[in-house]
């Protein structure tokens, strides 16, 4: 009689046993490798369901034989079949094909900002030395320069650094004049197209100086100024057509 109680007790404690294991693992993106969190573990087999923390890892009570489905917004669902009670290492699929990070560079920089920039690249080239006397026009500005072309034109030791920033800032004063007196704005305010365009914006580029202190109105003001200059000389000088005699 006490024999059948003490197997009867040990048959009890060894199934009681069996009842609370788990199993443990890591959930994954299939694509990225990157870990998951936020995914929904049930045990169809018992009903009992958890979710995985923050580091993509869960722990759910299961044994072999048991079905874990694994759900999450924006994947397939994924079921397998608990083998043993090894950990787990989880791979779900996107429902869509995930795009890769892109960064979008603001490739229309203002002439303020480009000449930030560059102040900021030369000095990586030659210091502090960058910052004194480094441009005499108003601080405000870009340069727009290749650095690497700047570096090869200069010796090592920075001889030619007075050189360099009369450079950068001849273009600083041509970006700043590129900046408003572009194909775009000049072309919408006098209605020129194409090769007229170009004609008209070579022969009336406005100066440094004008550009940097017109106001907006006198500046629209002095371009359709022009535009009366350049229709009126082409008007001179245009060839009056052959006629048959």
């Amino acid at each position: 009689m006490r024999t059948g109680l003490v197997l009867w007790v040990f048959l009890m404690a060894v199934k009681c046993f069996s009842q609370e294991k788990t199993v443990a693992g890591i959930v994954f993106d299939k694509e990225s490798k990157a870990r998951i969190a936020s995914v929904n573990i049930r045990n169809i087999t018992t009903g009992i369901a958890v979710y995985n923390n923050l580091k993509g890892e869960f722990n759910i009570k299961a044994v072999a034989g048991d079905q874990l489905v694994f759900t999450r917004q924006d994947y397939h669902p994924d079921t397998i079949k608990v083998q043993n009670n090894t950990p787990l290492a989880i791979y779900m699929e996107r429902l869509a094909i995930q795009l890769k990070l892109v960064t979008v560079h603001d490739t229309m920089l203002s002439p303020e900002k480009r000449l930030e920039a560059t102040k900021r690249d030369y000095n990586k080239i030659y210091g502090p030395l960058a910052y004194n006397d480094f441009i005499t026009s108003p601080s405000s500005g870009g340069a727009g320069l290749s650095i690497d072309a700047l570096w090869n034109s200069i010796s090592r030791e920075g001889r030619n650094a007075a050189s360099l920033r009369q450079i950068i800032e001849r273009d600083y004063e041509q970006n700043v004049i590129d900046y408003r007196f572009n194909r775009t704005s000049v072309g919408n305010i006098t209605g020129l197209k194409d090769e007229k365009l170009t004609s008209f914006m070579l022969r009336y580029r406005p100066g440094f100086y004008t550009t940097k202190t017109l106001s907006d109105y006198e500046f629209i003001a002095m371009i359709r100024n022009n535009l009366k200059r350049f229709l009126r000389n082409q008007r001179t000088y245009s060839l009056q057509p052959l006629t048959g005699k």
